[in-house]
């Protein structure tokens, strides 16, 4: 009966251990949220591996990330120099994770406001596949689905306590 016990007892304390994997991916988000918010390219260019990809579903394209991450590199350094505001935020419906690639399915919400300009606002669906290459977490490639609405939006809760939960 004691060795039941003591099964059951390591068994549940496992549930509750904390999971270096999750605790990255984590990490991996909101490091991006920040990077956004903050304008600092470079580190957010170097979230992606070099070979990533950028899957555009609302007009049908799929690019190299530098080309993407170009086009996109006007907003950071204004944000950087305060021209302007920009925030990501990220909810997730589906993860699947494992020890060294992890694949999300969810929306996205990005706002930005130029100064002097009234705020703007849009929801994305998503798709992200990352890798985990050279001890840290890159995206090989990102898929904008298609517009989300706010309902659709509204109905995920924030990636920490999904990601949390599934541990």
């Amino acid at each position: 009966m004691l060795r039941i016990l003591l099964v059951l007892f390591l068994g549940i304390g496992n549930l509750w251990a904390q999971n270096p994997t999750t605790d990255e991916l984590i990490n991996f988000w909101l490091e991006a949220e920040r990077q956004v918010a903050e304008g600092d390219f470079d580190a957010y260019a170097a979230s992606f591996h070099e070979e990533a990809i950028l899957v555009n579903g609302m007009n049908k394209t799929s690019v190299p990330i530098q080309r993407a991450l170009d086009g996109w590199k006007a907003g950071f350094v204004d944000t950087k120099n305060g021209k302007m505001s920009a925030s990501v935020t990220f909810r997730f419906s589906d993860q699947s994770i494992g020890d060294s690639t992890a694949h999300f399915t969810g929306i996205f919400r990005y706002e930005w406001q130029n100064t002097g300009e009234k705020s703007q606002m849009v929801y994305i669906h998503l798709e992200a596949l990352l890798t985990r290459s050279n001890g840290h977490w890159q995206m090989l490639m990102e898929y904008q689905k298609a517009m989300a609405t706010t309902e659709e939006w509204e109905k995920l809760v924030p990636f920490e306590q999904t990601l949390i939960q599934g541990r």
